[in-house]
């Protein structure tokens, strides 16, 4: 039986390498939980790759950064919100390809922050149950991890 290796998703046991491999881009993004069990999507803004479809909050991982550093950078700036490192979990990780790239999504859980998350850069954010996800569209790295998020939130 063939197996499809371009998109797997696995738990996160460790930490990934700082600098990826040649041809690989390294995406952070947190699925923040509310204390309803909701969780903050965002809507990715005209000009943009994939314009219109929702997303877990994140971005890129720059050069010398950690995946945590990254997340808590890009949190503040598209969300305005301050996130403490210890309130990041690794949770889970979707691999897949973006055009001739290869991209690996790193997902966090944060259940605490400071401040109430403000559509910086995004066209519109929206709390929704973990269910509810399977309802949007969503780039293709993302949407596997709503059955791993279904299961631990």
């Amino acid at each position: 039986m063939p197996t499809t290796w371009h998109r797997r998703v696995n738990i996160l046991s460790a930490s990934v390498l700082a600098t990826p491999p040649s041809g690989s881009l390294i995406v952070v993004a947190a699925a923040l939980v509310d204390r309803d069990g909701r969780l903050l999507v965002q809507q990715r803004p005209e000009g943009k790759p994939m314009a219109g479809l929702w997303e877990f909050p994140g971005g890129k991982l720059e050069s010398g950064e950690t995946p945590e550093a990254a997340l808590i950078r890009e949190l503040n700036e598209e969300l305005a919100i301050d996130v403490d490192h210890s309130c990041l979990a690794p949770a889970c990780f979707a691999s897949d390809m973006l055009g001739d790239r290869h991209l690996l999504l790193l997902l966090y859980i944060c259940r605490k922050w400071r401040g109430s998350p403000i559509a910086q850069h995004a066209r519109a954010l929206r709390w929704l149950r973990p269910l509810e996800l399977h309802t949007l569209e969503m780039p293709p790295a993302d949407k596997p991890l709503i059955g791993l998020l279904e299961a631990l939130v």
